[in-house]
Order: structure tokens, then C-alpha cells, then sequence
């Protein structure tokens, strides 16, 4: 099976395969808030994850979603006056599950409940620089593509 490698040092998310070649590498844009796995942070946690949920596969790119759900398009949204969250998740959401009890899985630092996904954005313009509020977001052409190559259970290791 494939794995994920996220550098927040260099804002990259390196596709891997299973015996360690590159397959991919897409820039991606971690917390602006730094790394950390507390509730409540809107940090990055670092360490091993795996997919937990893949959402979204049917949709076109571009398609909002609030709370997992899809809403339309940006433009859609904007029209009928649906309330945006400030980092707006929009393509495709991968949501990540610790794997490492007490670091970011269980109790307070628990990535799962969290809400930390791996996920498009409406804020292309700073995918390379560290802008989010804890996910790390892609461009949406790379995560409809990332998407279609990883399945459920593919690990993502999260480094500084």
C-alpha cells in the first residue's frame, strides 16, 4: 500500500509507495499556527495517522463542504448567502486518525476528534507557506488527484 510523508518544514506532502519510491510530491499548506496536538489548537499534529474516512470522491472539484456535507461551488455558496467557515474545505476531505496513544490519538490530543483532514481549499494563493487551522490543505487539482490514488488505512506520517 502506499504512504504519505508531510514535511511542515518544507510544506510538502511526498506520495510514497510501498516500497519507499516517490511517486508524487505536492505542496501543501500546514497550520499558521505552528505544530501540536492539543485540543483546541488549530496546530498541525505531528506523528504517525492513517485515513481514516475518504469524502467527497463523487463530487465535482471546486464543491464546498460544511461540516462533510457538499454545499455547491464557492461561487454557489456566496450567491445564496451560506455562512462560511474561515478555512473553507472544499473537493475532497481525507480525515486523519492518530495512530500513537497520548501523542495524537485519545484524550486531548486526539487527531480523529480533531477534525483534522487532509483536504482542498478556496485559499489556493498560500498552499506552500503555512496558512491553515491545523488541516493540511492542497490545491484542489492535487488532492482530486492524491484522492483517487490512496484508499482508507494509508498511513501519513507528519514531521516537522
Amino acid at each position: 500500500m502506499n504512504s504519505i510523508h508531510i514535511s511542515i518544514k518544507d510544506q510538502l506532502l511526498t506520495l510514497l509507495d510501498e516500497h519507499g519510491q516517490v511517486l508524487h510530491r505536492y505542496p501543501v499548506s500546514t497550520s499558521k499556527f505552528g505544530t501540536g496536538c492539543q485540543n483546541d489548537s488549530n496546530q498541525t499534529p505531528l506523528g504517525l495517522h492513517r485515513i481514516k474516512d475518504k469524502i467527497g470522491g463523487a463530487m465535482p472539484i471546486n464543491e464546498v463542504f460544511i461540516g462533510r456535507m457538499p454545499h455547491g461551488s464557492l461561487e454557489e455558496c456566496i450567491e445564496r448567502c451560506v455562512e462560511l467557515p474561515e478555512d473553507v474545505i472544499t473537493s475532497r476531505i481525507m480525515w486523519l486518525e492518530g495512530m500513537q496513544p497520548g501523542r495524537n490519538q485519545g484524550g486531548y490530543v486526539d487527531t480523529y476528534q480533531r477534525y483534522i483532514y487532509i483536504h482542498g481549499t478556496s485559499d489556493e494563493e498560500h498552499i506552500g507557506t503555512p496558512a491553515s487551522m491545523g488541516c493540511i490543505r492542497m490545491l484542489n487539482k492535487d488532492v482530486v488527484e492524491l484522492f483517487r490514488l490512496v484508499e482508507s488505512g494509508t498511513e501519513v506520517m507528519i514531521e516537522e
